[in-house]
């Protein structure tokens, strides 16, 4: 006679498959700079902030926090697997170029580099003129 027993064993993960291409987004405002790594689809894989380096209040806007923070992240995807990036850049802040001069020395290849700033056509209506 054979006993069965109920284990509350945990499912089995699937390992995630890293591809060696992907895509960076790079989000650079006025107060810090974002760094998103995705795979083709759009599925995240690897993040990074100034905010996330280490860098409090109005250091994370410079250039130098972002530098340190697209480091950390290529660093991390280059590790991981990843050898191409697509770069999409977003917003007006000062760590555009120094992001992306970062992924480059981390070991990633730079395949595009593709602006995406929201840019107004006609803008804001502006005030009404002031009555007295």
């Amino acid at each position: 006679m054979t006993e069965e027993k109920i284990l509350n064993t945990p499912k089995k993960r699937k390992a995630k498959i890293i591809p060696t291409s992907g895509r960076a987004y790079i989000s650079a405002g006025m107060n810090n700079t974002i760094i998103t790594i995705t795979d083709p689809e759009g599925g995240m894989l690897f993040f990074g902030s100034s905010g996330r380096a280490g860098f409090k209040g109005s250091r994370r806007a410079t250039p130098y926090a972002a530098t340190k923070a697209a480091e950390q992240v290529g660093a991390e995807a280059y590790q991981a697997g990843i050898r191409e990036l697509a770069v999409y850049l977003k917003g007006p802040g000062m760590g555009r170029i120094s992001s992306i001069k970062a992924l480059k020395s981390a070991g990633l290849n730079i395949v595009s580099i593709s602006d995406m700033t929201p840019i107004p056509h006609n803008g804001c209506k502006p005030k009404n003129k002031r009555r007295m």
